[in-house]
């Protein structure tokens, strides 16, 4: 699946944000991290480190997204429990709730990108291909090169469609 055009999101709501595609994201590096309100992993780890990369990258380049993926405990974490978990914890950047077709199956656009849990991570580079899929915590480090990467990459492309080397 790495190196394919990322799946489209399916989202029955979203906060932060109006209705966000993977095309309007189109040119910026997309830092999709995937949670679940009770997580505690997620809490700890996986929403704290998308903050820090959302104040380290700059927003023209790096688009920091969240999906909250429900698979257990479905009745605790409706969206309006989600609106307030997300005030407190002081959430800014665009979430998204993933949408089901079957509550006893996976969230669709979890099935759609294969993740096995949360909390995890997806880099999509600037042509909307998926370029790392993870599950659990990532250290900042190892994600901040791969951003890195991928943001050097673009720049090689502007630089040769410049003449330039």
């Amino acid at each position: 699946m790495l190196d394919q055009l990322a799946p489209e999101w399916v989202t029955s709501q979203w906060f932060n944000s109006p209705p966000l595609t993977l095309a309007d994201l189109r040119g910026r590096i997309v830092v999709l991290g995937t949670f679940q309100m009770l997580c505690p992993g997620c809490v700890a780890n996986g929403l704290p480190q998308l903050q820090r990369v959302e104040q380290t990258f700059a927003r023209e380049d790096v688009a920091v997204v969240a999906l909250h993926t429900v698979f257990e405990h479905h009745a605790a974490m409706m969206p309006v429990a989600l609106e307030a978990f997300l005030h407190e914890y002081r959430i800014g950047f665009p979430v998204g709730f993933d949408a089901h077709d079957d509550p006893a199956r996976m969230p669709i656009t979890m099935q759609r990108y294969n993740l096995r849990g949360t909390p995890s991570l997806v880099l999509i580079d600037r042509q909307g291909r998926l370029r790392h899929s993870s599950f659990g915590h990532e250290p900042d480090l190892a994600l901040g090169a791969r951003i890195a990467m991928l943001l050097a990459e673009g720049a090689e492309v502007v630089a040769s469609s410049d003449g330039q080397q």
